[in-house]
């Protein structure tokens, strides 16, 4: 197995386990990432995105939590996976099923300096946000909305230390 790979199977373990302590050294301090919700720079940041969510799910109960991946191949310059995270959207109390591939770069050293994961954001909200997302989830206004209440909510979590402490 390549060892980009490898990382890639470390990272997706560890976010099964909700443990962003194992996630962390799989990234460069200097990564960025992207989804539809999300764009960040620097481990911090994305870092502090991941624990916020996985203490969000502990928050929720680990009864809904559930993370299957498949797919991961890599070479010297980058790797794929995709993955399905089932959880309990903690500003609704909604289960949600996303269904999320993601593209990884990797620096000289082995570790993710680019992350970009994909989902059908439409389907997302209406799973989340019930009918606002039906009616709504297509529209860039929505999307907006959604974009500044989890930048708003990651620099609240920052702000206050994050439960889980600094990785």
């Amino acid at each position: 197995m390549h060892p980009h790979a490898q990382t890639l199977n470390r990272f997706y373990q560890s976010f099964a386990a909700l443990d962003p302590r194992g996630m962390a050294p799989c990234y460069a301090p200097q990564v960025r990432f992207r989804d539809p919700v999300f764009s960040l720079n620097g481990r911090d940041e994305v870092m502090g995105m991941w624990r916020m969510l996985c203490d969000a799910v502990r928050t929720q109960g680990r009864a809904d939590w559930k993370l299957e991946y498949s797919g991961i191949t890599a070479d010297d310059n980058g790797g794929q996976a995709h993955w399905d995270a089932q959880y309990r959207f903690s500003a609704t109390g909604r289960l949600v099923l996303n269904r999320i591939d993601a593209q990884m770069r990797f620096d000289p050293d082995g570790l993710i300096i680019e992350h970009e994961d994909r989902f059908d954001f439409w389907l997302w909200s209406r799973q989340a946000l019930g009918t606002p997302g039906l009616l709504l989830g297509w529209t860039p206004l929505l999307r907006r909305q959604v974009q500044a209440r989890a930048k708003a909510g990651l620099r609240r979590y920052l702000a206050q230390g994050g439960p889980s402490g600094a990785t």
